[in-house]
């Protein structure tokens, strides 16, 4: 039986035990040289997908210009080139409107989608910024997320009103010297009459750096999501360009995750939550770079992670790289729910390839997926 949300569990207590393996089957699912509508076409997120109305799947993977993939099946699917979503590039950071991923989507009818937008302003770009020129792209990097609602299956996205779902609680101007706010949502799960997601938050005084938990019943109205307090979810972030608010209680980073993790997924057969992250080589649960997987039976409470697949991804220092890996995620061609949110003994990892120049990465990449078998693992003794 599910725990529920929020029970007062220790770390890693009631983790179901399943091994995941990764085959060496590297299939390109999307080549910009090949399938891109223009320059804009790169792989740059997490795949996130969904079945529409008429039971076709709509993928989002790549940038800014947010166009969808689309197709019978994960294993055909075809760019359109029309915009979706897009941002003006605006300089007014009150506006929400200066560069926008579409990260995360659901949909309980295939026609009506919720999505959370990763969206960045860049003070850097627009004379908004006050520190040294070298410094400047991480610092003065200011990141929300923010909603935005389809009504014709994913064909064009607005922004919900009000937009702000997660935020600092202060102006871009403020703590300008690193990347701020709330970054890179998982995908959109379902549990129990409602929907979660997580991301992680660089931190600020009052706040620790880390993935925070956040659950609404409503996600097609951007002010639903609460984030995760440690003991319920209570917390609201409010619009720093809005009316004053009272500083937001700290939300519960949850461990181990460095960061959001890619994807979240529970598996038919056992009832695990299987999350998949990327992290940075460290000297307690990440002994090298790369993919890990945790397992979880409430979302609070994860196993220690374990290596997927060891690369080096956009954390690391792409010197002697070839090539970096980031982005992943975890889809099932036979998942059962509308939402890609279940897998069963087999499921695909989507990620990133980008090539190394040098030192740097580039946006020479492809969107790749390779088979992932999982299996239940007998309990340690």
């Amino acid at each position: 039986m599910m725990a529920a949300i929020g029970a007062s569990l220790p770390a890693w207590a009631d983790a179901p035990r399943v091994k995941l393996t990764l085959a060496d089957d590297t299939q390109i699912m999307f080549d910009p040289k090949r399938d891109a509508c223009d320059g804009h076409d790169v792989p740059d997120v997490n795949a996130r997908a969904f079945r529409d109305a008429d039971n076709k799947v709509v993928m989002f993977a790549l940038h800014d210009v947010n166009r969808p993939l689309r197709g019978q099946d994960l294993s055909h699917l075809k760019l359109d080139c029309k915009v979706a979503f897009k941002a003006a590039f605006s300089a007014d950071p009150a506006a929400y409107d200066h560069q926008s991923w579409i990260a995360a989507t659901w949909t309980d009818n295939g026609k009506d989608i919720a999505a959370v937008v990763h969206h960045e302003f860049h003070g850097d770009r627009n004379g908004q910024c006050n520190v040294p020129k070298d410094k400047a792209t991480l610092g003065c990097w200011f990141n929300t997320l923010i909603g935005a609602a389809s009504h014709d299956g994913g064909a064009t996205f607005t922004k919900q009103t009000p937009p702000v779902i997660a935020s600092a609680p202060f102006r871009q101007d403020v703590e300008q010297g690193r990347h701020r706010g709330f970054f890179n949502p998982s995908n959109i799960i379902a549990l129990n009459g409602n929907h979660y997601f997580f991301s992680n938050t660089t931190g600020w005084a009052g706040q620790r750096y880390g993935a925070c938990l956040f659950r609404s019943a409503e996600p097609l109205k951007a002010g639903s999501w609460r984030a995760y307090d440690g003991k319920g979810f209570t917390i609201r972030y409010a619009d720093p360009y809005g009316p004053k608010q009272p500083a937001p209680a700290q939300c519960q980073p949850i461990a181990p995750f460095p960061v959001a993790p890619g994807a979240i997924v529970r598996q038919r057969s056992s009832g695990a939550w299987i999350a998949v992250v990327q992290a940075w080589k460290d000297d307690k649960s990440y002994p090298v770079p790369g993919f890990y997987y945790a397992t979880s039976r409430d979302l609070i409470a994860w196993s220690e992670p374990r290596l997927l697949f060891a690369t080096k991804t956009l954390f690391d220092n792409a010197c002697g790289a070839g090539r970096l890996n980031s982005y992943p995620s975890l889809l099932d061609e036979q998942a059962q729910t509308r939402n890609f949110d279940d897998v069963g003994d087999e499921a695909w990892l989507y990620y990133a390839s980008m090539r190394v120049d040098g030192c740097s990465h580039t946006s020479d990449r492809v969107l790749v997926r390779r088979k992932v078998t999982i299996k239940p693992e007998a309990a340690a003794r």
